[in-house]
C-alpha cells in the first residue's frame, strides 16, 4: 500500500511516505492506551478547550489546509475551504455540547421499591478509524470529535492518496493541546490494520469507504468481537414532484450531483422526475451541467474538479461502457473537459431498466442516472429499488407533502427541497449496503461508549 501524493490535475507524484513499521504500530498502541488512561478522567471542561482549539486552528489555517486538500485529491478551492469550515464546526459543536450529550440519564422504574436507575456513559479505550480520500479532513473529524469528547483515544488509518492531509491532521491535534498519543496517524498496511483490530486495548472500528473494504473490516472486527460502524456507498434519489419550483430545483440538482466532482457518498446520483415535468427538467438540467467549467482546481473560476485519480476516471468510463452495453443511453454534456488531469466528461445515463446491472450501481463521479416516473407511487418505488440507503431528496412546492413522500423513502435521511447535506448538528449514516451505525450528534458520541446502568435498590426489595 503506497502512501503518496499524486496531484490529480497534473499527474505528478509530489511526495511519498514509508509504511509504518511493526514496532511503530506497537508503540502507537501503547501510547494510545496510556493516553486513554489519562484522557478518560480528564474533565469535560478541559476536553472542550482542546476541541474548541482544534476548531480555531482549522479556521486560522484554512487557506493552507484547503490548498493541501486541493493538492492531494483535486477539490476546488471553494469546496476545500467549505470542508475545513464544516470540520471546524463539528469540533465546535462537541465543545459546546459535550456535557449535555453525556449527562447521566435517570430512568423511570415501575415502583419506588425497585430503586433508582441511572444510565451513565463511559469511554471504552482506543478506537480505530479507517477513512477515505474524498473528504480528507471532514471524514476524520466526523468520528474523531465525538470520540475525543467521549473520552476515547483514536488511531487513524487514512487513504493512501492523502498522506499529507493525514499528517497535517495529526499535527493539528497536537497543536490543539491533545495529550501525546491520544490521536495518531499511522501509514499502516492491511496486515497491521488487522493486528490493531485484534489488540485487546482497541474497542471499536469506524470505517467510511467502499463496500468491499467495509465487508473485510467488519469480518475482521466481528471475529475479534469488536463493534464497528460502517458508512459505505450511496446512490441517493433526487425526487422531483410535478409541482416543484423547476428553476431552483434544477440548480440544486446540478450542484447536488457535481459538488466534489460527484465523489460524495450522499451526492444526488439518481434523478427521479415525474412525467409531467421530465422533459422540462432534463432540458434545463443539461443546460446547467453544460455551464460547469472544468479546469485547474486552484483556479477560482473552476466549478468542476478532476477526479481523485486517473484510475478512478478510467474505472467510471468502463462502467459507463458496460451500462451502454446493456442498452442504457449515455449522453455526454457540455464542453470537452481538459485532456490534462483525471477529468471525466459529465454524462447522463437514461433508459436504465432493472435488468441492466448499472441500474443498481453507484457512480462515484459526474455521471447522472435519470428516470421518468409516471406518478408519485412509481417515483417512490424507483427511489427504494436500490441496494443503498444513505440519503435522498424530495422537491415540491408543498413541504408538508414532501415530508410525507420523504417518510416513504427507505434511507438514512431525506431532505425536502435541498440535496442531502452534511451538517455538524445532524446525524449521518445509512441502511442496507450503505452501512450501519450513526456519526455526529448524540448518536455518534454514544456509538463507542459503555452505556452502563447503575441501579440503587432497597436491600429488602424482592428480586422479581
Amino acid at each position: 500500500m503506497a502512501y503518496a501524493t499524486t496531484n490529480p490535475y497534473t499527474g505528478e507524484v509530489l511526495k511519498s511516505f514509508p509504511e509504518a513499521t511493526d514496532s511503530e504500530v506497537d508503540q502507537a498502541l501503547d501510547d494510545a492506551h496510556n493516553a486513554f488512561l489519562l484522557w478518560k478522567d480528564t474533565p469535560f471542561s478541559t476536553r472542550k478547550v482542546t476541541l474548541q482549539r482544534a476548531a480555531d486552528l482549522l479556521r486560522e489555517r484554512a487557506t493552507d489546509y484547503a490548498h493541501l486538500l486541493t493538492l492531494e485529491m483535486g477539490k476546488i478551492t471553494a469546496e476545500a475551504r467549505a470542508e475545513v469550515e464544516i470540520s471546524a464546526g463539528i469540533f465546535e459543536y462537541y465543545a459546546n455540547h459535550i456535557e449535555t450529550l453525556l449527562v447521566p440519564e435517570a430512568l423511570s422504574v415501575a415502583h419506588p421499591s425497585e430503586g433508582k436507575a441511572t444510565m451513565v456513559y463511559e469511554p471504552l479505550g482506543i478506537i480505530l478509524a479507517i477513512e477515505p480520500w474524498n473528504f480528507p479532513f471532514y471524514q476524520v473529524t466526523r468520528i474523531l470529535a465525538p470520540q475525543l469528547a467521549a473520552g476515547n483515544t483514536m488511531l487513524l488509518k487514512h487513504a493512501s492518496n492523502v498522506p499529507q492531509c493525514a499528517a497535517a491532521f495529526d499535527q493539528l491535534m497536537r497543536d490543539a493541546g491533545l495529550p501525546a498519543g491520544a490521536f495518531q496517524n499511522l501509514f499502516a498496511t492491511r496486515q497491521q490494520v488487522e493486528k490493531i483490530i485484534n489488540d485487546p486495548r482497541v474497542h471499536g472500528v469506524a470505517l467510511t469507504g467502499s463496500e468491499g473494504a467495509g465487508a473485510v473490516i467488519a469480518a475482521q472486527a466481528g471475529k475479534a468481537l469488536k463493534k464497528t460502524t460502517m458508512e459505505l456507498g450511496g446512490s441517493d434519489a433526487f425526487v422531483v414532484l410535478a409541482d416543484a419550483e423547476l428553476d431552483k430545483t434544477v440548480d440544486w440538482a446540478v450542484f447536488g450531483r457535481h459538488w466534489n466532482a460527484g465523489q460524495v457518498c450522499v451526492s444526488s446520483k439518481r434523478m427521479i422526475v415525474l412525467d409531467e415535468v421530465y422533459d422540462a427538467f432534463l432540458n434545463r438540467y443539461i443546460e446547467g451541467v453544460a455551464r460547469l467549467k472544468a479546469g485547474d482546481p486552484l483556479d477560482p473560476s473552476t466549478t468542476l474538479a478532476p477526479l481523485s485519480s486517473q484510475a478512478a476516471a478510467d474505472d467510471i468510463r468502463a462502467k459507463i461502457r458496460e451500462a451502454v452495453a446493456h442498452r442504457a443511453t449515455a449522453t455526454e454534456v457540455g464542453p470537452k473537459v481538459p485532456s490534462r488531469g483525471a477529468f471525466l466528461q459529465p454524462t447522463i445515463l437514461s433508459n436504465l431498466t432493472p435488468d441492466n446491472p448499472a441500474y443498481y450501481w453507484e457512480f462515484f463521479g459526474p455521471v447522472t442516472m435519470i428516470f421518468r416516473a409516471k406518478n408519485e407511487e412509481e417515483a417512490i418505488q424507483i427511489a427504494n429499488d436500490s441496494p443503498y440507503g444513505l440519503g435522498g431528496s424530495v422537491f415540491t412546492a408543498d413541504p408538508l407533502h414532501g415530508a410525507e413522500v420523504a417518510g416513504r423513502i427507505s434511507t438514512g435521511k431525506v431532505f425536502v427541497n435541498h440535496p442531502t447535506a452534511p451538517k455538524a448538528d445532524l446525524p449521518f449514516g445509512g441502511i442496507r449496503r450503505s452501512g450501519y451505525g450513526r456519526e455526529l450528534t448524540d448518536l455518534g458520541i454514544k456509538e463507542f461508549v459503555n452505556q452502563k446502568l447503575i441501579c440503587i435498590v432497597d436491600i429488602d426489595a424482592a428480586f422479581l
